[in-house]
């Protein structure tokens, strides 16, 4: 169980690292879905965290060795929404571990189920969805990235990204995040494999809520699910996509390379 009280200078920094004219929220208002990220951060000592930037060890994790780590998804409920400037319990709980083995050695689920408190009440249930991945193998990833190509749609939501290392580096200190895949440039290319830093995923899940929250602001959304499905890298320019329909939406992120580097299904209230 932890406790934090939801200060207004977390959602100020954010909405200004994404470039919005004012603070999405004030003290007393609405925090926006997923907003939430922002708080109950956990910093552990530097001797602490291993040769990824990761923690080596974890509430839940047993040691997986030479691992890589991926969100690969998640879900949230908002029965109300949390409120900026009150007092608040994040109660977590293990919801499943389930152990495979791959082509590169073991691979771990893990599943974080989140309880969050106001006033003596749930108003908010996530899940998380993690992979830890024992030994490196490098994915199929350009090698040059085409950073002039934006992506072609006919959506009806869309919102263009151009997403470069000020930004990742922000959002890395915001959410505590020492993920070095998202600020270490030889790292990612020499350990990784990817060509460039990657935008991180919980950044492109935020990004999508955007279009909901712009194109249907007096929409309370009430669940919320997203996949993270493909990398996205800084210099190459992306867009949010929306189709809305009677009672939600669904949302992507899409390139030139892919049409869905993450997808995202909302229901409103």
């Amino acid at each position: 169980m932890d406790e934090d009280t939801l200060h207004t200078g977390p959602v100020a920094a954010l909405s200004a690292v994404l470039d919005l004219p004012e603070p999405v929220a004030g003290a007393g208002d609405a925090l926006p879905p997923l907003w939430h990220w922002l708080y109950f951060l956990n910093w552990p000592v530097r001797s602490e965290l291993g040769p990824d930037g990761h923690p080596l060890y974890g509430h839940f994790l047993p040691p997986v060795p030479a691992r890589q780590r991926m969100w690969a998804g998640g879900r949230c409920e908002i029965t109300e929404p949390l409120r900026l400037g009150r007092p608040t319990e994040r109660v977590s709980s293990l919801s499943a571990v389930t152990v495979k083995h791959g082509r590169t050695g073991e691979m771990l689920f893990v599943t974080e189920r989140r309880e969050f408190r106001q006033d003596g009440r749930i108003r908010l249930v996530e899940e998380q969805d993690i992979v830890y991945r024992s030994g490196r193998s490098k994915g199929r990833h350009p090698e040059v990235l085409d950073e002039t190509n934006p992506p072609e749609s006919d959506a009806q939501w869309r919102l263009p990204y151009h997403p470069d290392t000020r930004l990742l580096f922000r959002f890395s200190a915001l959410t505590a995040n020492t993920h070095r895949i998202h600020y270490d440039a030889p790292y990612c290319r020499e350990e990784e494999g990817y060509p460039a830093p990657v935008v991180h995923g919980p950044l492109l899940a935020l990004l999508m809520l955007e279009l909901p929250r712009l194109h249907a602001p007096t929409r309370q959304i009430r669940a919320h699910s997203y996949r993270l499905r493909h990398p996205v890298f800084t210099g190459e320019h992306f867009a949010l996509h929306g189709t809305p329909s009677g009672d939600g939406a669904r949302l992507s992120v899409a390139t030139h390379r892919r049409a869905q580097h993450a997808t995202s299904e909302v229901i409103f209230a």
